[in-house]
């Protein structure tokens, strides 16, 4: 199966959990045991968002402050890569040129972001899109989908399934900001709904929830 895992900053790197990295670099491992091809792709988190506030107090403009954001989730995904020995690729992958290649390596390939006005939703979508993915599985900080931010609403209730024209209604955010925070961002969203890959939202604090959406166990919000 072609598999890409978005490993949501908010959860290795709010702060940074060496404890939590490591496990999911021994789950990327017996992935690729039984041979499914992967594409992690790691948000910077709480981390990158300090950054975007340092280059704010700079003067620094947005595209300045998503390149200082961009940064931290590339130092983030280098500590998967070094973990990950020869499974792994060797390097972050910092272009789709480089996915492609080390794609056909038979890799274990690690990304981060890509370029300013770009999230790292969107870099797995891209990623989901070139590889023509059968899966992508977002470990973020929420059990899945909800019918409003679950943080704001007490009354927020967890949705099992829905479409892509169903989520883009949920949306609270439409279009790209610095350091935009929300389930699945409109940009990767509208790649999403263009390829068709099949999308699963899990929360990412224990890694097994992603073993558990890949082997098609009923968790999280299912997209597609």
């Amino acid at each position: 199966m072609r598999i890409i895992i978005r490993v949501g900053g908010s959860i290795v790197a709010s702060p940074v959990n060496t404890q939590l990295i490591g496990q999911y670099v021994e789950l990327l491992k017996k992935l690729a045991k039984v041979k499914h091809e992967i594409v992690v792709v790691v948000g910077g988190g709480s981390l990158a968002r300090e950054f975007i506030k340092y280059a704010k107090v700079l003067g620094l403009n947005e595209s300045e402050q998503d390149m200082a954001a961009i940064s931290v989730s590339r130092l983030i995904a280098q500590l998967f890569i070094l973990k990950l020995d020869n499974v792994g690729s060797g390097t972050v992958s910092t272009s789709m040129e480089d996915l492609s290649k080390e794609w056909k390596r038979g890799k274990v390939v690690v990304m981060g972001g890509l370029k300013p006005g770009m999230t790292t939703d969107t870099v797995a979508a891209l990623a989901a899109e070139k590889v023509k993915a059968d899966l992508l599985v977002k470990a973020s900080d929420q059990e899945g989908i909800y019918t409003k931010d679950p943080r704001k609403h007490k009354d927020a209730k967890k949705i099992d399934r829905l479409s892509f024209d169903d989520l883009k209604r949920l949306f609270e955010l439409d279009r790209h900001e610095a350091g935009i925070h929300q389930i699945i961002d409109p940009e990767a969203l509208k790649i999403l709904r263009r390829s068709r890959t099949k999308t699963v939202v899990v929360s990412g604090f224990k890694p097994e929830n992603v073993l558990l959406a890949i082997r098609g166990d009923r968790i999280g919000t299912v997209v597609e």
